[in-house]
């Protein structure tokens, strides 16, 4: 008898280049169009053929935050996948497979859960649409309505004839035809959704749909995952938005090019993962010197190097705030959730214009990449500030770097009457004149740097308040930011439901709450101290080996955080990894501060390696 839940999670398991994130794309797609919440991490390699790759989709009725810690049905395209995760398929579930391919022996499947080889040649005739007959497989077992799938299988093909559609929706008919014959209905299955149509979209999409709602009109970058995806969707757009997209010889000119749009008028954006900002760190003092506004965008993977090019890592924020030499104002923000990537993006170039600085937006893999509904984007309303702009002499020499009280100085963009100056890298006088070719005039050295160093104070008053989410009187407070927080969030919701506390349990729950804050420089150190200080006991929950927010708010406020969960094996965080070690310390309650770290398992020996395994012949992409 099948068992109804609010929600479940399909892996798709297989080697680079056997479809595994086109099928799980478009069964996480589908769900959302039958009025699903979904969440789909695609785990993958740098590789374009062999090794190993698994989606992991999460279907809910209600908002799910992450992808989960577990799945109950295994869509397995090789042998290596069910290897890796049969065990892990709970009774009432089910491994289905490709039987032309590969058997699945018997003693590798648990008690209670079905295996499903389906005879693809025989089915379809083409081994090329085992992907599509095993959804049909899926949907069989799910009891889901198949509709909006088929709906995609028709618009992914349409191009290719309707001869194509129809074969196309043949093999899932049959993939689904087989399974009524010859399997048990899923033990598992979702309850009925509210039938809403949502979106479903990736985290960089989000980035470079604001940045055009925000007037971005010139994009630049340099392939380099996990940014490339902006620089595909603005490619793809770009006649559609009228935006000049160009993707440069290397890092170091995109970023240069960003900032000549810039100093033209023209609102510019550039996006890149830490290595290639390692490139761009130079033109970032260039764009504080020169106080030109320009938005960069930086995916953090796992380093260092090129480290693990397809990994998730949160590593780099001290990269951002050391980014170029010298002191100088820039701004740090980070998303957290996807409505966040749309907002924030379109913040960044309202504060990169308003105070003539660059704003630096982090991100990272799986905030980027992961694909997930979402809803309540306004676009219709969207703030566009420019900041003060020259637009014609006013009979007083113009002085481009005047020093203000606020220490924004009026902007004239090239071919204004009257307003010609320098834009020299060099420090330069109020007219933009420079103070060390002859003479180093000191005072005026400081002077300047006064002048730009006072943009901060009127900065802090426009970002966001650092906020508790959850609970006031917590016993355990998570910190975190970026990606991690919707983990956080998933971890105190839990945990609230449980009614463990400090205290020695309560039914009444509310026992854990969050901080996780998204301007992340200038640092808004008095509010997070009040906020912070207040907390009964803390944890720093963090995808680094070092905990580096934890180290900023103390470097900011004099607080340090007491205790500390790192991740640094390249898979984010699952929310059983943090709701177990938030519960051990509910429960212990140590008085000591302590450090630990976790690894997700991914069905391997610890001592693996890839010498003779399986795809081990695989061609790697950087």
């Amino acid at each position: 008898m099948s068992q109804t839940r609010a929600e479940l999670s399909v892996w798709v398991g297989g080697a680079a280049g056997d479809g595994i994130a086109a099928s799980g794309e478009s069964f996480a797609k589908a769900c959302a169009r039958s009025g699903y919440h979904v969440f789909a991490y695609n785990s993958y390699q740098s590789a374009i053929r062999g090794g190993h790759v698994c989606m992991h989709i999460r279907v809910g009725r209600q908002k799910v935050w992450t992808h989960g810690d577990g799945l109950q049905y295994l869509v397995a395209l090789n042998a290596d996948s069910v290897e890796r995760y049969a065990a892990r398929v709970p009774p009432g579930g089910a491994i289905l497979y490709n039987r032309d391919k590969f058997d699945v022996k018997p003693e590798r499947i648990p008690q209670g859960v079905q295996a499903i080889g389906l005879p693809v040649m025989e089915l379809v005739g083409n081994q090329l649409m085992q992907n599509i007959a095993l959804m049909g497989a899926l949907y069989e077992l799910l009891g889901l309505d198949a509709g909006a799938f088929k709906g995609l299988i028709r618009e992914r093909f349409a191009k290719k004839g309707e001869g194509i559609v129809a074969t196309n929706l043949s093999a899932f008919d049959k993939g689904a035809a087989f399974a009524r014959a010859h399997a048990q209905p899923g033990g598992i299955r979702i309850g009925a959704s509210d039938g809403k149509h949502r979106l479903v979209a990736s985290g960089n999409a989000l980035i470079a749909f604001g940045a055009v709602a925000a007037g971005c009109r010139f994009y630049a970058a340099y392939p380099m995952t996990p940014a490339s995806s902006i620089l595909h969707w603005m490619a793809k757009n770009a006649v559609k938005t009228g935006t000049l997209v160009k993707q440069a010889e290397d890092e170091i000119a995109v970023l240069n090019m960003a900032i000549g749009a810039s100093h033209a008028g023209v609102r510019a954006m550039c996006a890149t993962s830490g290595g290639g900002f390692a490139l761009m760190s130079e033109a970032v003092g260039e764009a504080a010197m020169t106080e030109t506004p320009v938005v960069v965008v930086e995916v953090q993977r796992a380093g260092p190097s090129t480290g693990v090019p397809t990994k998730t890592e949160q590593a780099d924020l001290f990269q951002l705030l050391g980014a170029s030499q010298g002191d100088f104002p820039k701004i740090i923000l980070a998303p957290r959730t996807f409505n966040e990537c749309y907002s924030m993006t379109i913040q960044a170039f309202n504060l990169a214009d308003k105070y003539q600085c660059p704003v630096l937006l982090s991100s990272d893999l799986y905030l980027s990449e992961r694909n997930e509904t979402f809803e309540g984007l306004d676009i219709t309303n969207i703030p566009i500030e420019r900041g003060e702009i020259v637009t014609e002499a006013n009979g007083e020499p113009y002085r481009r770097f005047l020093d203000t009280k606020t220490g924004v100085s009026p902007r004239a963009l090239p071919g204004t009457p009257g307003t010609v100056y320098v834009a020299a890298t060099d420090e330069h006088d109020p007219d933009g004149v420079v103070i060390s070719d002859v003479f180093t005039n000191p005072s005026m050295r400081a002077k300047m740097m006064e002048k730009r160093m006072r943009k901060l104070d009127h900065i802090l008053k426009e970002l966001p308040e650092p906020e508790l989410e959850g609970p006031k009187d917590a016993d355990l407070t998570l910190i975190g930011w970026g990606s991690t927080y919707a983990v956080l969030v998933e971890a105190m919701q839990a945990l609230n439901q449980e009614g463990l506390s400090a205290k020695g349990g309560s039914a009444s729950g509310g026992k854990v709450n969050v901080f996780a804050p998204r301007a992340l420089w200038p640092f808004k150190g008095e509010a997070t101290r009040r906020l912070l200080e207040r907390c009964t006991m803390t944890l720093a929950v963090e995808a680094n080996y070092i905990g580096q927010l934890a180290k900023l708010i103390r470097m900011e406020t004099g607080l340090a955080i007491q205790h500390h969960l790192h991740k640094y094996d390249g898979e984010p965080f699952e929310p059983a990894q943090v709701i177990a070690h938030a519960r051990k310390l509910l429960k212990t309650k140590p008085k000591e501060s302590t450090v630990a770290s976790v690894v997700s398992d991914e069905g391997l020996p610890p001592d693996f390696s890839p010498i003779a395994a399986p795809g081990s012949e695989a061609v790697r992409v950087h």
